[in-house]
């Protein structure tokens, strides 16, 4: 039994506001440190600004990273480039579709009710090499989940289900 191993890592665009959010919390903590060197409570408001720039820098750097390995996909969310954490793996037997976002064969699909797992760094690039796959799982049911696997990644699932995948 043969086993392809492909990973692939993906950095999410880091929006505007978390940038900011980041930036001024972090502010906000130091002044209150300073603060609270002569006015006690000023230490218990650092304290808390503080929790809230580390949550804030957490989620303003995040990066996906995809493995593929013997039909199934596993994805995990890396935030701040230290902590990682499983947010889904895909048994490809479940799968119904793998195209390019922008292909015409995601037509009939776009106009479904599910829920979207976007796992993609967020920028529509020219062309386009974020993918969507259309999955049908058994206690989540069927969900569009948003890729960016590069083109290693892509040979690999062809190559196990050839009729679902288009790179067109």
């Amino acid at each position: 039994m043969s086993e392809t191993y492909v990973e692939c890592l993906v950095a999410r665009s880091s929006s505007a506001l978390m940038r900011f959010l980041k930036t001024l919390f972090i502010m906000l903590t130091v002044v209150f440190v300073v603060i609270g060197v002569v006015f006690i409570p000023g230490l218990l408001v650092a304290i808390a600004t503080g929790i809230v720039a580390y949550f804030s820098y957490m989620n303003a750097e995040i990066e996906y990273e995809y493995l593929y390995l013997d039909k199934e996909i596993h994805v995990d969310k890396v935030m701040a480039k230290s902590r990682r954490k499983k947010v889904g793996k895909y048994e490809l037997e479940k799968m119904e579709i793998f195209a390019p976002l922008n292909s015409h064969r995601l037509d009939s699909y776009r106009n479904r009710q599910v829920k979207t797992l976007d796992y993609s760094s967020g920028i529509a690039a020219q062309p386009e090499k974020r993918y969507m796959m259309i999955w049908n799982g058994d206690k989540e049911g069927t969900v569009k989940i948003i890729f960016e696997p590069n083109a290693e990644m892509v040979k690999a699932i062809q190559s196990v289900s050839p009729r679902k995948v288009f790179t067109d």
